[in-house]
């Protein structure tokens, strides 16, 4: 079974291109084809909003677009994919005039921008760094996702105990707290351990912190 090196994006990663320029759309396609990356392109806003909000479960993917479109901005493509929720690194292509507007856009989390005219290699190097970074949020999700549903099966004292642990209480102070047995904490340390998985107090920690037990 082959892995993918850390420092490439996935096969199936997508890059997506939206611009209302034809010309440019097609320019963007070829030069990122031909650098390896899977492409697909929009002529509106609105058109990759429709398509992006209908995929069930949108893969690893980074996004660039023109500031300036007729209809809705990239701008306001910025605002509202920030309104839905949709996590996708997104570079600007801009002009001179629209750079304060881009770098504005950088601060509410867009990935970077591009003055026109750009360097072929930075795009495809900003498009790489976009993806190895959705790829790593990705993945980071899965993992948060699976430490929540593991912290999901403990019951009810269980978890008091978890949170008392990662408090960074004895098993004494524990039992203390909690009017119980120093046996009886034992006892549920032993089964918290094996419904996280954790062969060792770091998985422990790492799985109760992940799943943001405090």
């Amino acid at each position: 079974m082959t892995t993918t090196p850390p420092d490439t994006p996935p096969q199936d990663a997508l890059v997506y291109v939206v611009d209302d320029d034809e010309a440019v759309r097609d320019s963007l396609g070829w030069l990122l084809e031909a650098n390896g990356f899977a492409v697909r392109s929009f002529a509106s806003a609105e058109d990759f909003l429709a398509h992006i909000t209908g995929e069930r479960t949108p893969g690893v993917s980074c996004l660039v677009a023109d500031v300036r479109m007729p209809g809705m901005s990239g701008l306001e493509l910025h605002d509202e994919m920030l309104r839905k929720g949709l996590e996708i690194p997104l570079i600007f292509i801009t002009g001179h005039g629209d750079v304060p507007m881009a770098v504005a856009s950088m601060k509410k989390g867009a990935a970077d921008f591009l003055e026109k005219p750009f360097n072929d290699e930075q795009l495809c190097a900003l498009v790489r760094d976009c993806l190895l970074r959705a790829t790593t949020r990705q993945r980071t999700s899965a993992e948060d996702r699976r430490a929540s549903e593991r912290i999901e099966k403990l019951t009810q004292r269980e978890r008091q105990v978890l949170e008392l642990i990662v408090a960074g209480r004895l098993n004494k102070q524990i039992a203390d707290d909690l009017s119980i047995s120093i046996k009886t904490v034992e006892a549920h340390r032993a089964n918290i351990m094996d419904k996280l998985g954790a062969r060792t107090m770091a998985d422990l920690m790492k799985t109760a912190l992940r799943a943001g037990a405090s």
